[in-house]
């Protein structure tokens, strides 16, 4: 070969080689240019998603508050215009509605100048909390010259306004004495005349918790007239505006985002500040009624941070790697770049479903003793699911000297699962804080859980509420296993048919009841136990699980930690079939009872029978009064009781027994453990004035149907209420805990 021709093969292959280099390079740097693109394009998706989340749950946790508020102060209007004609109920009206909502720090009724001409001319009665919501209740007049409320804007809009009215934020150095934003009502005398102003408090210290900075973002809230109510910057609350805070920037967006969050609109925009750097804002109005605002700021330099320093690296490897990369490149990178996608999907479902695992089990009790200061009952409970989220659940929680518990299993596996057993958690929660019979809170839950089953899950449920003062259990199986008493002997305790919760809506549920003696336990537990399988597909079995519980040792951890051995010897090496949960409460003893106060004794029980007349209402007063002076009641708590039990009985009356009938009423009045009970007792048509909607409060007297509001004052005076059928006869229970005079 000449050397003319080796110089032509040579310089061919040269550029060849060069080619293929060049055509590497680029393809490599046309892929990193194109995910680095794609990769912002996520993040920033991504950012805005966070963003929007971020928002729907301040919005969300705002606005749970806020509806509390206003729900509560709604529904008590009337009563507020009640206590204008009884003044000197005033007192004790504004700590029932203290004493009923936590959230409210202090309430007031400020009245128009010399309404009370006794009183002056400014008088405001208040009663709140020392120290915020955790303080003890103090009531104090706080209407004076230096106070002067009429010129207040809280009282010149409240009176003007139609309904509700939320104030700016504002410091309260008379009542509450902190940073407050408050709810106004205008209050009317029995012609309809405006008399007042009803000013309830709620404390805005709170909102620190939820405003800040969150990783590489921070949040921040601004009232109606644009002042900083929550932010980063402390120095900066209640002292700067975000106009304020515009005029430090010449960015002409930054006016337009202020000004749009003061009008309530909702969007997004990208801001610079004077030294150039670039921000992501996204701002929502918080709904309800008081006109407040918020925003979430990311920083673009933190959010790209990681994806820069990502391209760098990924640079330097190219132009390392490139020589390698010519001969591999169209053979490899698809299966690379399919395996990275597989990795980090995988990754990604199994944080996620780390996370949501962690946020179940989070949701559990998981404290035992959970009740260490409590020696009359204590229990132990385990929940081990089948996969990394379960269906199952369990709860309890002590109300009222009352142990309020719970257990189900959620139709199906898997993340579907532990959702339905998020929210029939949390409305177990939610329902029975007010609410005591346990078929009444199994109806309302399955009435939530059917108006939104559209995937057709349901959950078997059980529910119980133990008295810890004597051990009487009422209970509602709703198609749940049978828990198991052991007692004097280990047997399951009886139960009626009902449907699982979420099938079908407006199912009557039925109400069982029976006696805890001391030292029983009830054995609660989920299908997993019962079915748990074998490697031959065998099953434990309900009659290996009451073997081996009768053989245990009489306490709540050692039954679950007994029967969980029996269940993992059976089992063997076999996988896990379902989620596996138990729990076992032992009643250990009757709440003992402090000696009462020597100067009072107890009444005993005492009897009155009345005709179905309302002629015969006096002698039902001079009952109660004999009563009430018997244990030392106050006087304030002798008239609720009185105004109670009249509204009780003429209801009885009335619709009991038809017009042309005739029949008896039987009271009974007994007090014991500082709880003084009513049972109201007649052979009249079947009649639960309990089972009425809660009367809608806002509407005018015009507006609201006739009836409801007896029964729901009722409820609000005395502690608890309760209807049941026995025998052909109506059966009404009223109960109040009694604090007796000095």
């Amino acid at each position: 070969m000449s050397n003319k021709t080796s110089s032509w093969l040579k310089s061919l292959q040269t550029r060849s080689s060069l080619a293929i280099l060049i055509t590497a390079a680029v393809l490599l740097e046309g892929t990193a240019a194109i995910q680095y693109i794609f990769a912002r394009n996520g993040i920033r998706n991504e950012v805005r998603q966070r963003a929007r989340t971020e928002l729907q749950v301040r919005n969300l946790e705002i606005q749970n508050v806020v509806s509390d508020v206003e729900t509560a102060v709604n529904n008590l209007q009337w009563l507020l215009d009640w206590a204008v004609s009884h003044p000197d109920s005033i007192y004790s009206t504004l700590q029932l509605i203290i004493h009923n909502n936590p959230i409210i720090t202090g309430c007031a009724i400020a009245f128009e100048p010399g309404y009370f001409p006794d009183k002056g001319r400014w008088y405001e009665p208040f009663v709140g909390r020392e120290n915020g919501t955790s303080g003890k209740i103090v009531r104090r007049q706080i209407g004076t010259a230096e106070h002067d409320y009429h010129t207040m804007t809280w009282y010149t809009d409240g009176l003007t306004s139609k309904g509700g009215h939320w104030t700016e934020p504002y410091v309260d150095d008379a009542g509450s004495k902190m940073m407050v934003c408050s709810y106004t009502l205008p209050v009317h005398d029995a012609t309809g005349r405006v008399v007042g102003v009803f000013c309830s408090d709620v404390s805005l210290e709170w909102l620190a918790d939820l405003f800040g900075h969150h990783g590489n973002a921070f949040t921040l809230l601004a009232s109606r007239s644009g002042r900083l109510l929550a932010c980063p910057d402390k120095t900066q609350v209640m002292t700067t505006t975000i106009q304020e805070m515009a005029a430090k920037h010449s960015d002409s967006m930054i006016g337009v985002v202020n000004a749009n969050m003061l009008a309530g609109d909702s969007g997004d925009a990208e801001i610079k500040t004077d030294d150039g750097e670039k921000s992501y804002i996204y701002y929502s109005p918080v709904e309800g009624g008081t006109g407040w605002t918020m925003a979430v700021v990311f920083s673009d330099r933190e959010i790209y941070r990681g994806l820069r320093q990502v391209g760098f690296n990924l640079t330097l490897l190219i132009l390392l790697g490139l020589g390698l990369l010519v001969f591999i490149i169209f053979r490899t990178i698809r299966s690379i770049k399919k395996l990275q996608d597989a990795n980090a999907e995988k990754e990604r479902m199994g944080s996620e479903l780390r996370i949501a695992s962690g946020i179940q089990m989070g949701m559990l009790p998981k404290t035992f003793p959970p009740y260490p200061d409590r020696d009359e009952v204590t229990m132990y409970g385990t929940l081990v699911p089948a996969k990394e989220v379960g269906g199952d659940l369990y709860d309890f929680y002590i109300r009222d000297e009352k142990l309020f518990f719970c257990i189900g299993d959620v139709s199906g596996k898997g993340v579907p699962a532990s959702l339905v057993m998020a929210v029939t958690r949390s409305l177990f929660r939610t329902v029975s804080t007010h609410e005591g019979s346990p078929e009444r809170i199994m109806k309302q839950m399955n009435n939530a859980m059917s108006e939104m089953n559209e995937s057709s899950m349901f959950v078997t449920l059980f529910v119980g509420v133990l008295d810890l003062r004597n051990g009487q259990a009422l209970y509602c199986n709703a198609g749940h296993n049978p828990p198991v008493l052991a007692g004097a002997e280990t047997r399951f305790i009886q139960q009626d048919a009902n449907i699982p919760v979420g099938l079908m809506p407006d199912w009557d549920y039925t109400l069982q009841e029976g006696r805890m003696e001391a030292g029983d336990i009830l054995f609660l537990y989920t299908d997993g136990l019962t079915e748990a399988e074998n490697a031959e597909h065998g099953q434990f079995g309900e009659e290996r699980m009451m073997e081996r519980l009768r053989t245990l040792e009489r306490k709540p951890r050692a039954i679950i930690e007994g029967t969980t051995e029996a269940v993992h010897a059976f089992v063997g090496g076999a996988e896990q079939s379902d989620d596996l949960t138990m729990v076992a409460i032992q009643f250990v003893h009757p709440i003992v009872n402090t000696a009462p106060d020597a100067n009072k004794t107890a009444p005993g029980t005492k009897h009155l029978t009345l005709g179905n007349d309302v002629q015969q209402v006096p002698q039902l007063a001079a009952f109660v009064e004999e009563v009430a002076e018997g244990i030392g009641a106050d006087a304030s708590t002798t008239m609720n009781l009185n105004l109670a039990m009249e509204e009780a009985v003429v209801n009885i009356m009335n619709y009991a027994y038809p017009e042309g009938t005739t029949g008896d009423i039987d009271i009974d009045a007994d007090y014991r453990d500082d709880t003084l009970t009513f049972v109201i007792c007649d052979s009249g048509t079947p009649f639960d004035p309990t089972g009425n909607d809660e009367p809608d409060t806002t509407l005018s007297a015009e507006e609201r149907p006739i009836g409801g509001l007896g029964i729901f004052l009722v409820q609000q005076l005395m502690d608890s209420v309760a209807y049941k059928r026995k025998d052909n006869k109506n059966i009404l229970t009223l109960k109040k805990k009694i604090t007796q005079t000095k």
